[in-house]
């Protein structure tokens, strides 16, 4: 399981309101390139992003679904990662204070081949690119909070 954390000067709310907002998701998200729909009511558990992933010519169209969401604090999703599979993506807002929030990202294959893959390489593969999709976060919602 890759294990990523980000502390930014926003609160839980603020960082919330940007998981919140599915079109936004390509600007934050390592690999999504464009948002093609989102469905109503996103993130409400079952709620799809339908989204592209790759660059232009070769773009292949995927979708992200809501697993499960609790309001400030946590937003679970399935993704999938072809060919490797699926897995799951666990976004959580933890308050560390007054306009202050740890964001902590955990990505582990679930089902297809990178579900083999042992843990610590896992990680390896994965760290990375979620501690960009974090700064990308962090940037957004700073931007988004006037908290630059």
């Amino acid at each position: 399981m890759s294990h990523n954390t980000l502390d930014v000067d926003a609160s839980p709310e603020d960082v919330w309101a940007l998981f919140s907002d599915g079109w936004s998701y390509a600007t934050w998200v390592v690999g999504a390139a464009r948002i093609r729909q989102v469905d109503e009511g996103w993130p409400a558990p079952g709620t799809l992003i339908h989204h592209s992933v790759g660059m232009w010519p070769l773009l292949i169209n995927d979708v992200t679904k809501v697993l499960s969401s609790d309001e400030h604090r946590e937003l679970v999703l399935e993704v999938n990662a072809w060919p490797g599979g699926r897995g799951t993506v666990t976004l959580r807002c933890e308050p560390l204070g007054p306009g202050r929030t740890r964001i902590v990202m955990e990505e582990k294959a679930t089902h297809g081949p990178a579900s083999y893959i042992p843990g610590p390489v896992e990680d390896a593969m994965l760290h990375w690119r979620n501690a960009e999709t974090l700064r990308r976060l962090s940037y957004l919602v700073r931007s988004r909070a006037g908290t630059r």
